[in-house]
């Protein structure tokens, strides 16, 4: 007997009123919830917390705080600016240094905001959520005037973000970098309370804001329904309506772009998580509201004079036919004034997708993913020298070049100053290979030169690597799709999937030795998430280096062949990601790697809906399960925390759409008769993003059926499950010690 062929333990044709006996659990802190919380979480660390536990956690707690970790920076006027932890500041220092000082192998840091000691005096665990600079050319008052309380600094005033307990919820507040503190309400700082929403500067008197806050002031998925202009020195409640969106839309932003000789004001309706409305506003005219003229799945952004497009489907405008996951700029005046021109930067084709774009003063610079490998395309008008910024005429030639192709593995960039410069950070890694960062220098490309890279950081080894290889491999899913997938492990067990058409050397695909190995399979096939090669510092340390494979799916849903590989998963075709897990799955077995008794998956969030469905539609193919911050009840997500924004991934179960949505709900799928493999279900009690109930209910329900099951639940984190780097090391001591136990030896 199959799941899908049994009777549902939870009915799923009746209301959950009557059908569902866990609804109580759905009370986040409700005193009979945590009080089964914390039973279950006594019964998982009895259980878990064997010899092995403390010196693991303890490993991966050094990996997380190591002091040799490379500082990420950004980089502000003369100064870079950090946010670190370690194991003296687990919540975190926000710091700065020099350039000049950044290069040295011992930066001197000068703290300007120690988080550990500001939640020691106010007893709040602060989890930083980011800080906005205002920029120099931003200090000017909407009056005109430089205030002279700024002489001091010209880099000064900061938007400071802190998450209590690591919830999406956070708090708002205006610091001070010459006093180096936070400028008190009542002295005229900003500051927004609690709440999904948040501050961005216009100039220094005022900010754009968004607020959960106030009668109807939220949409159905909880977030803020209006965007608002708020000035210094007046109450919140007087800050003025800009832009607003229906209820059961998603959300409204409002920003503004203080790039000098190209600023302006824009707008964005969220009207669901892949359909937008844009448009540019004019605070001199009242707020007069100008859409842009393109499709609501057209994402749009603008860059100096030009527009930018990124399509999800194939569009046609003006006569002219676009392809769904290009990249399309053009004048941006031109533009809205009806009389396009505009040039296709990139299309995509049925083996390379646009993962991501930075943009530098003068050039594009394109990720691309081959066959989920990374490349890097860089793009600039011609005559970029001559004019040394993007403004010019209406026939100016694109040309294009690939960058940085010394460097392997994956590959992420960011501008260095896209107002000032055109260099970026470079960083690279691999599976196997620690993270080295880079500056790249890009503006040689206007004189036909080739850009260079200088070697910033380079970050040690966390784990033994020596025996280790990687390799790509494809499994064929049940509609013929061939779904990519990447294994890490010893070369001799690894190499026994390696084929021909795998992006390393030819093998055999034959069995490289007689003995299986433990391996996590790892998924999320969502949202348009690609899973590319990143260093695996924990799984290395706690998976690898004792002998473990881990391997990881590209599955559709994700963005690995850009949206047409995304949409290929979306609602009632939900199910082709699920086929294409377990095809990898078997493939894993059939090659010799592993058996289904030492093959684990492992998935969270999104990817904890994948895990939930492997274990409930494949339980045959497992040997044990892992599902951390899930969605599993998909007949009552639409209605919990935000799970109203995620109806155009997976259908609205209060339409017709219950139909097909009910084939993939894991908790209305669990039935008597079937034999599940243990599984392990993660959450934290203050994930305000995917509802805790979600993990509790399924456990509760799993218990009924006598299945072995082990809950834990962290009561801070929110949706990463840790709000420091000791809840992290704990969680994922935890699971991996559940791992060697359920799979190992």
């Amino acid at each position: 007997m199959t799941a899908s062929s049994a009777h549902p333990l939870i009915n799923p044709d009746l209301d959950p009123s009557e059908a569902d006996p866990h609804l109580w659990l759905e009370e986040v802190n409700g005193e009979r919830g945590l009080e089964w919380v914390q039973q279950r979480n006594a019964r998982a660390q009895e259980r878990i917390q064997d010899a092995g536990f403390d010196p693991l956690r303890t490993e991966l707690r050094e990996i997380l705080e190591a002091s040799d970790r490379i500082p990420g920076v950004t980089k502000r006027g003369e100064h870079l600016y950090n946010f670190w932890t370690d194991a003296e500041h687990p919540q975190g220092l926000w710091r700065r240094t020099t350039e000049a000082s950044y290069r040295s192998e011992s930066p001197e840091w000068k703290t300007l905001l120690d988080l550990d000691a500001l939640s020691a005096e106010e007893g709040v665990t602060w989890v930083w959520h980011g800080a906005e600079v205002l920029r120099p050319h931003g200090t000017e008052s909407s009056a005109g005037q430089t205030p002279t309380n700024d002489d001091d600094g010209p880099w000064r005033h900061v938007l400071i973000s802190l998450s209590p307990g690591g919830s999406d919820a956070d708090v708002t507040r205006e610091f001070d970098l010459v006093t180096k503190s936070f400028i008190p309400e009542a002295d005229g700082g900003f500051y927004l309370p609690q709440g999904k929403g948040g501050l961005s500067w216009i100039d220094l008197d005022t900010v754009y804001l968004t607020h959960d806050a106030g009668e109807d002031a939220v949409t159905s998925s909880g977030y803020p329904r209006v965007a608002r202009r708020w000035h210094r020195g007046t109450p919140l409640t007087e800050a003025v309506e800009v832009l607003s969106v229906e209820q059961d839309h998603m959300t409204a932003v409002v920003g503004y772009d203080s790039t000098p000789g190209f600023q302006r004001h824009y707008g964005v309706k969220l009207l669901g998580f892949y359909d937008r409305e844009t448009y540019l506003v004019d605070p001199a005219a009242q707020d007069a509201l100008t859409r842009i003229d393109v499709p609501t799945d057209v994402s749009v952004g603008f860059h100096r004079d030009l527009i930018v497009l990124r399509p999800r489907t194939d569009f046609t405008h003006h006569g002219v036919s676009y392809r769904g996951g290009s990249l399309i700029v053009g004048d941006a005046e031109r533009f809205i004034a009806g009389r396009p021109e505009l040039t296709v930067l990139f299309e995509p084709t049925d083996s390379a997708a646009l993962l991501s774009v930075t943009v530098t003063r003068n050039i594009f610079v394109l990720t691309i993913l081959q066959d989920v490998i990374h490349r890097v395309h860089a793009h600039w008008r011609e005559d970029m020298q001559g004019r040394n910024d993007m403004q010019g005429r209406n026939d100016t030639q694109w040309r294009d070049a690939a960058v940085f192709s010394e460097l392997q593995g994956s590959l992420s960039l960011g501008a260095v100053d896209a107002e000032e410069s055109d260099e970026v950070w470079l960083t690279s890694n691999d599976w196997v290979t620690p993270t080295s960062l880079y500056r790249g220098y890009l503006a040689a490309l206007a004189s036909g030169d080739v850009p260079t890279l200088e070697l910033l950081k380079q970050a040690p080894e966390r784990f033994e690597a020596d025996g280790l290889a990687s390799v790509q491999s494809f499994a064929t899913s049940q509609d013929g799709t061939r779904i990519p997938y990447f294994l890490i492990g010893r070369a001799e067990a690894v190499q026994a999937v390696e084929t021909a058409d795998s992006n390393q050397v030819p093998g055999t695909n034959q069995i490289a030795g007689p003995e299986p190995h433990p391996t996590i399979l790892y998924g999320y096939g969502g949202f348009q998430i690609s899973q590319t090669p990143n260093y695996l510092g924990l799984p290395g340390k706690a998976w690898l280096e004792a002998g473990g494979v881990y391997a990881v799916a590209n599955i559709r849903g994700g963005g690995e062949y850009g949206p047409g590989w995304h949409h290929a998963a979306l609602k009632e075709n939900r199910h082709r990601a699920y086929e294409d897990f377990a095809a990898v799955a078997r493939d894993l077995v059939s090659s010799g790697v592993t058996t289904v008794e030492k093959l684990a998956c492992r998935g969270g969030s999104n990817g904890g809906l994948l895990t939930g469905n492997m274990l409930t539609q494949y339980p045959e193919l497992f040997g044990a399960v892992v599902i951390q911050v899930p969605l599993l009840d998909m007949r009552r997500f639409a209605q919990l925390l935000a799970g109203a924004s995620w109806r155009a991934e997976y259908g609205d179960p209060e339409t017709a759409d219950w139909e097909f949505m009910r084939s993939f709900s894991p908790y209305h799928l669990l039935a008597e008769g079937v034999k599940y493999p243990p599984v392990l279900l993660t959450t934290s009690t203050q994930d305000d993003r995917v509802h805790p109930g979600h993990a509790r209910k399924m456990t509760a329900a799993l218990e009924e059926l006598g299945a072995d099951v082990t809950y834990w639940e962290n009561t801070q984190g929110g949706h990463g499950g840790a709000a420091n780097s000791e809840q992290q090391a704990t969680m994922n001591a935890l699971i991996y010690r559940w791992l060697w136990q359920e799979l190992g030896d």
